[in-house]
């Protein structure tokens, strides 16, 4: 005797716990009339970060920095004025993370959290830099990824406007070489 198995329509809804999470993100490119292999090494090398990747009104101090698949960075963020509010102190934005994915002179992919103990702010970030040849340099694409609900994506994207503004300077005044 043969059983013939029935379902129900409903039976193929997908259950809510099964579908991606929406993840809010930034999402900015900003042109560096540079070639691509000196905006790469500026994205690896820490003393350039620690000149580039903080916005303006902050200072950053880089802890730690292996620029290598897997390898890990600490950096804070420290507000030059004491009204701004830190993350992880009083006036300090500290983050960790590691390197997922390093393509030569093509792409930087990093995963980061901030030390807080504010649960609005944790959860892990991607971040990832996609270069491209354009107009006699590079266009940087930077999207980060997974913001937590904490941080406001505008004051993200005023954060990441400023520091690829400063990346552009530094590669392009030949700081990196």
């Amino acid at each position: 005797m043969k059983v013939e198995k029935r379902f129900h329509p409903s039976s193929f809804l997908i259950h809510p716990c099964f579908l991606p999470m929406a993840t809010t993100s930034t999402r900015i490119r900003r042109h560096v009339n540079a070639p691509r292999a000196d905006v790469y090494r500026a994205l690896l090398d820490a003393r350039a970060v620690a000149t580039w990747m903080v916005p303006i009104g902050m200072t950053s101090h880089v802890h730690v920095f292996d620029a290598r698949e897997g390898g890990l960075f600490r950096i804070s963020l420290t507000y030059d004025e004491p009204t701004g509010t830190g993350k992880t102190t009083a006036h300090t934005d500290t983050y960790h993370g590691h390197f997922v994915k390093l393509v030569p002179n093509e792409q930087v992919v990093e995963v980061m959290e901030f030390e807080t103990a504010n649960g609005a702010m944790r959860g892990e970030m991607i971040v990832r830099f996609t270069l491209t040849d354009a107009d006699g340099g590079t266009d940087v694409f930077a999207v980060h990824d997974n913001l937590p609900p904490g941080l406001s994506p505008a004051d993200n994207e005023i954060g990441w406007q400023m520091a690829l503004e400063k990346l552009a300077a530094f590669v392009e005044a030949g700081q990196n070489k």
